[in-house]
Protein backbone atom coordinates (compact mmCIF):
# COMPACT_ATOMS: atom_id res chain seq x y z
CA UNK A 1 0.00 0.00 0.00
CA UNK A 2 1.24 3.26 -0.44
CA UNK A 3 0.13 6.87 0.27
CA UNK A 4 0.47 9.51 -1.86
CA UNK A 5 0.44 13.28 -1.31
CA UNK A 6 -0.88 14.98 -3.42
CA UNK A 7 -0.96 18.28 -1.61
CA UNK A 8 0.40 19.57 1.87
CA UNK A 9 -0.44 23.11 2.02
CA UNK A 10 -2.58 25.04 4.14
CA UNK A 11 -6.10 26.40 3.15
CA UNK A 12 -4.38 29.08 1.02
CA UNK A 13 -1.30 27.14 -0.39
CA UNK A 14 2.06 28.35 -1.19
CA UNK A 15 3.14 30.68 -2.10
CA UNK A 16 -0.27 32.89 -1.24
CA UNK A 17 -1.91 35.19 -3.61
CA UNK A 18 0.02 38.35 -3.16
CA UNK A 19 3.75 38.87 -2.27
CA UNK A 20 5.23 42.07 -3.44
CA UNK A 21 4.99 41.74 -7.21
CA UNK A 22 1.83 40.27 -7.09
CA UNK A 23 3.14 36.48 -8.38
CA UNK A 24 3.06 34.57 -4.66
CA UNK A 25 3.96 35.45 -1.40
CA UNK A 26 5.92 32.79 0.17
CA UNK A 27 5.83 33.83 3.77
CA UNK A 28 9.09 32.52 5.89
CA UNK A 29 9.90 29.64 3.24
CA UNK A 30 12.80 29.92 0.40
CA UNK A 31 11.04 30.56 -3.03
CA UNK A 32 13.98 28.90 -4.49
CA UNK A 33 13.10 25.46 -3.09
CA UNK A 34 10.49 23.58 -4.91
CA UNK A 35 9.28 21.76 -2.20
CA UNK A 36 7.99 24.86 -0.34
CA UNK A 37 5.41 25.08 -3.69
CA UNK A 38 2.05 23.46 -1.95
CA UNK A 39 -0.78 22.85 -3.09
CA UNK A 40 -3.84 22.07 -0.57
CA UNK A 41 -4.22 19.24 1.27
CA UNK A 42 -5.13 15.80 0.24
CA UNK A 43 -3.77 12.09 -0.33
CA UNK A 44 -4.06 9.12 -2.83
CA UNK A 45 -4.35 5.45 -0.69
CA UNK A 46 -3.24 3.32 -3.20
CA UNK A 47 -4.03 -0.75 -2.60
CA UNK A 48 -1.88 -3.12 -2.88
CA UNK A 49 -3.96 -4.84 -5.87
CA UNK A 50 -3.62 -0.76 -7.34
CA UNK A 51 -7.31 0.44 -6.28
CA UNK A 52 -6.75 4.60 -5.85
CA UNK A 53 -8.91 6.07 -2.44
CA UNK A 54 -8.90 9.57 -2.66
CA UNK A 55 -9.51 11.27 0.53
CA UNK A 56 -10.43 14.94 -0.20
CA UNK A 57 -11.38 17.11 -3.01
CA UNK A 58 -9.18 19.89 -3.00
CA UNK A 59 -8.83 23.29 -5.30
CA UNK A 60 -6.05 21.81 -6.73
CA UNK A 61 -7.43 17.94 -7.50
CA UNK A 62 -7.28 18.47 -11.31
CA UNK A 63 -3.37 19.65 -11.42
CA UNK A 64 -2.59 17.15 -8.29
CA UNK A 65 -3.63 13.96 -9.79
CA UNK A 66 -2.06 15.27 -13.71
CA UNK A 67 1.17 15.82 -11.92
CA UNK A 68 1.38 12.30 -9.68
CA UNK A 69 0.10 10.31 -12.74
CA UNK A 70 -2.94 9.16 -11.34
CA UNK A 71 -5.48 8.58 -14.21
CA UNK A 72 -8.65 7.01 -12.33
CA UNK A 73 -9.83 7.30 -8.60
CA UNK A 74 -12.34 4.31 -7.25
CA UNK A 75 -13.45 5.97 -4.21
CA UNK A 76 -13.89 8.99 -2.61
CA UNK A 77 -13.66 10.21 1.54
CA UNK A 78 -14.20 13.39 3.11
CA UNK A 79 -12.43 14.12 5.61
CA UNK A 80 -14.94 17.28 6.82
CA UNK A 81 -16.33 20.22 4.65
CA UNK A 82 -14.01 22.87 4.93
CA UNK A 83 -13.17 24.76 1.23
CA UNK A 84 -10.45 23.71 0.85
CA UNK A 85 -10.97 20.32 1.41
CA UNK A 86 -14.22 19.99 -0.76
CA UNK A 87 -14.01 22.81 -3.40
CA UNK A 88 -12.46 20.88 -6.21
CA UNK A 89 -15.75 18.15 -5.93
CA UNK A 90 -16.94 19.73 -9.85
CA UNK A 91 -13.42 17.33 -10.88
CA UNK A 92 -14.95 14.30 -9.94
CA UNK A 93 -17.36 14.41 -13.30
CA UNK A 94 -14.16 13.16 -15.18
CA UNK A 95 -13.23 10.65 -12.82
CA UNK A 96 -16.79 9.65 -13.41
CA UNK A 97 -16.83 9.37 -17.12
CA UNK A 98 -13.73 7.85 -16.67
CA UNK A 99 -15.34 4.77 -14.28
CA UNK A 100 -18.81 5.33 -16.09
CA UNK A 101 -21.18 5.72 -13.14
CA UNK A 102 -20.90 7.38 -9.41
CA UNK A 103 -18.27 7.77 -7.18
CA UNK A 104 -18.87 5.62 -4.30
CA UNK A 105 -18.23 8.43 -1.28
CA UNK A 106 -17.89 7.74 2.26
CA UNK A 107 -18.17 10.45 5.28
CA UNK A 108 -19.91 11.26 8.37
CA UNK A 109 -23.75 12.54 8.45
CA UNK A 110 -22.89 16.09 9.29
CA UNK A 111 -20.63 16.41 6.72
CA UNK A 112 -22.87 14.88 3.73
CA UNK A 113 -25.41 16.99 4.83
CA UNK A 114 -23.03 20.24 4.30
CA UNK A 115 -22.09 19.06 0.90
CA UNK A 116 -25.91 18.09 0.39
CA UNK A 117 -27.09 21.94 0.84
CA UNK A 118 -23.50 23.25 -0.55
CA UNK A 119 -23.16 21.15 -4.01
CA UNK A 120 -26.95 19.32 -4.21
CA UNK A 121 -26.61 18.59 -7.82
CA UNK A 122 -23.94 16.44 -7.41
CA UNK A 123 -26.17 13.59 -5.45
CA UNK A 124 -29.36 14.03 -8.11
CA UNK A 125 -29.96 10.49 -9.07
CA UNK A 126 -28.01 9.01 -12.42
CA UNK A 127 -30.58 7.83 -14.87
CA UNK A 128 -27.73 6.94 -17.32
CA UNK A 129 -25.98 8.29 -20.29
CA UNK A 130 -23.05 11.46 -20.54
CA UNK A 131 -21.64 12.36 -17.25
CA UNK A 132 -22.35 16.24 -17.48
CA UNK A 133 -21.83 16.72 -13.96
CA UNK A 134 -20.18 15.06 -10.63
CA UNK A 135 -22.31 12.33 -9.37
CA UNK A 136 -21.74 10.75 -5.72
CA UNK A 137 -23.11 7.72 -4.11
CA UNK A 138 -22.39 8.63 -0.49
CA UNK A 139 -21.96 6.12 1.74
CA UNK A 140 -22.12 6.87 5.79
CA UNK A 141 -19.52 6.14 7.92
CA UNK A 142 -19.06 6.62 12.13
CA UNK A 143 -15.85 7.15 13.98
CA UNK A 144 -14.02 4.53 15.26
CA UNK A 145 -16.18 2.31 13.63
CA UNK A 146 -14.38 0.44 10.59
CA UNK A 147 -15.52 0.18 7.23
CA UNK A 148 -13.83 -1.44 3.84
CA UNK A 149 -12.86 -0.05 0.93
CA UNK A 150 -11.52 -2.52 -2.36
CA UNK A 151 -10.20 -5.02 0.52
CA UNK A 152 -8.94 -1.89 2.95
CA UNK A 153 -10.06 -1.88 6.31
CA UNK A 154 -10.17 1.85 7.49
CA UNK A 155 -10.88 2.98 11.37
CA UNK A 156 -12.21 6.48 10.98
CA UNK A 157 -10.87 8.85 13.98
CA UNK A 158 -13.01 11.49 15.53
CA UNK A 159 -10.54 14.80 15.63
CA UNK A 160 -10.90 18.18 17.48
CA UNK A 161 -10.27 20.82 14.54
CA UNK A 162 -10.77 24.18 16.42
CA UNK A 163 -13.90 25.04 15.63
CA UNK A 164 -15.49 21.97 14.22
CA UNK A 165 -14.41 18.39 13.68
CA UNK A 166 -12.62 16.58 10.96
CA UNK A 167 -11.81 12.49 10.61
CA UNK A 168 -8.22 10.81 10.87
CA UNK A 169 -7.76 7.53 8.76
CA UNK A 170 -6.20 4.60 10.32
CA UNK A 171 -5.07 1.26 8.34
CA UNK A 172 -3.50 -1.18 9.16
CA UNK A 173 0.07 0.43 11.18
CA UNK A 174 -0.47 4.10 9.09
CA UNK A 175 -2.87 6.96 9.72
CA UNK A 176 -3.32 10.36 7.62
CA UNK A 177 -4.89 12.50 10.73
CA UNK A 178 -4.75 16.39 8.80
CA UNK A 179 -6.61 19.12 10.18
CA UNK A 180 -6.65 18.38 13.51
CA UNK A 181 -4.95 20.73 16.57
CA UNK A 182 -5.98 18.29 19.54
CA UNK A 183 -5.79 14.70 20.12
CA UNK A 184 -8.09 12.86 22.81
CA UNK A 185 -6.78 10.06 24.91
CA UNK A 186 -8.95 7.75 22.57
CA UNK A 187 -7.44 9.21 19.20
CA UNK A 188 -3.86 7.96 21.28
CA UNK A 189 -5.32 5.10 22.19
CA UNK A 190 -6.49 4.16 18.27
CA UNK A 191 -2.87 5.42 16.93
CA UNK A 192 -0.58 3.04 18.61
CA UNK A 193 1.57 1.27 17.38
CA UNK A 194 2.56 2.46 13.54
CA UNK A 195 4.23 2.42 11.32
CA UNK A 196 3.99 5.67 9.47
CA UNK A 197 2.19 8.62 10.62
CA UNK A 198 1.27 11.68 8.55
CA UNK A 199 0.15 14.47 10.12
CA UNK A 200 -1.04 17.96 10.66
CA UNK A 201 1.42 20.82 11.70
CA UNK A 202 0.40 24.56 10.56
CA UNK A 203 3.31 26.49 12.51
CA UNK A 204 6.62 26.06 13.93
CA UNK A 205 5.75 26.99 17.36
CA UNK A 206 2.58 27.70 19.09
CA UNK A 207 -1.04 26.08 18.14
CA UNK A 208 -2.70 27.62 15.49
CA UNK A 209 -6.62 27.88 16.58
CA UNK A 210 -7.84 25.28 14.30
CA UNK A 211 -4.09 23.24 13.87
CA UNK A 212 -1.31 21.58 15.73
CA UNK A 213 1.64 23.53 15.77
CA UNK A 214 5.17 21.65 15.85
CA UNK A 215 5.97 21.95 19.26
CA UNK A 216 2.41 19.70 19.67
CA UNK A 217 3.28 17.52 17.19
CA UNK A 218 6.35 16.49 18.22
CA UNK A 219 4.98 15.46 21.96
CA UNK A 220 2.35 13.86 20.25
CA UNK A 221 5.76 11.47 18.56
CA UNK A 222 7.29 11.34 21.61
CA UNK A 223 4.24 9.57 22.79
CA UNK A 224 3.21 7.75 20.01
CA UNK A 225 6.62 7.09 18.75
CA UNK A 226 6.10 5.49 15.35
CA UNK A 227 8.58 4.83 13.45
CA UNK A 228 7.91 7.66 10.36
CA UNK A 229 5.90 10.80 10.94
CA UNK A 230 5.58 12.96 8.10
CA UNK A 231 4.42 16.65 8.50
CA UNK A 232 1.55 18.11 6.47
CA UNK A 233 -0.79 20.67 5.84
CA UNK A 234 2.52 23.26 6.00
CA UNK A 235 1.82 26.90 6.82
CA UNK A 236 4.25 29.39 5.30
CA UNK A 237 6.29 29.76 8.36
CA UNK A 238 7.21 25.82 7.50
CA UNK A 239 10.53 25.92 5.54
CA UNK A 240 11.12 22.60 3.75
CA UNK A 241 15.05 23.08 4.06
CA UNK A 242 15.07 24.37 7.62
CA UNK A 243 12.74 21.66 8.97
CA UNK A 244 14.92 19.06 7.51
CA UNK A 245 17.54 20.38 9.10
CA UNK A 246 16.10 20.54 12.57
CA UNK A 247 13.38 17.93 13.09
CA UNK A 248 14.61 15.04 15.24
CA UNK A 249 15.24 11.42 13.49
CA UNK A 250 12.21 9.82 12.23
CA UNK A 251 10.49 13.05 11.26
CA UNK A 252 10.30 15.01 8.16
CA UNK A 253 8.11 17.32 6.03
CA UNK A 254 5.69 16.16 3.61
CA UNK A 255 6.19 17.20 0.04
CA UNK A 256 3.70 17.14 -3.09
CA UNK A 257 4.05 14.60 -4.63
CA UNK A 258 6.06 12.41 -2.04
CA UNK A 259 5.02 8.57 -2.22
CA UNK A 260 5.08 6.80 0.90
CA UNK A 261 5.51 3.09 0.98
CA UNK A 262 3.37 1.04 3.59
Amino acid sequence: MKFILLGTGGSAGLPQIGGPDGRGDWGKTDPNEPRNARTRASIVIQTSDNKNILVDTSPDLRLQLTRCGIGRINALIYTHAHADHVAGIDEVRILNRIMGGPMPTYTTKPVLAELKQRFGYVFAPYRGGFISRPILRPEIIKPKKPFEIAGEIILPLDQDHGYSRSLGLRLGRAAYCTDVVRFSPGNFAALEGLDLLVVDCFTPSHDHPTHAGLPTVLSWVERLRPRRTVLTHLGPEMDYGTLRATLPSGVEPGYDGMVLEI
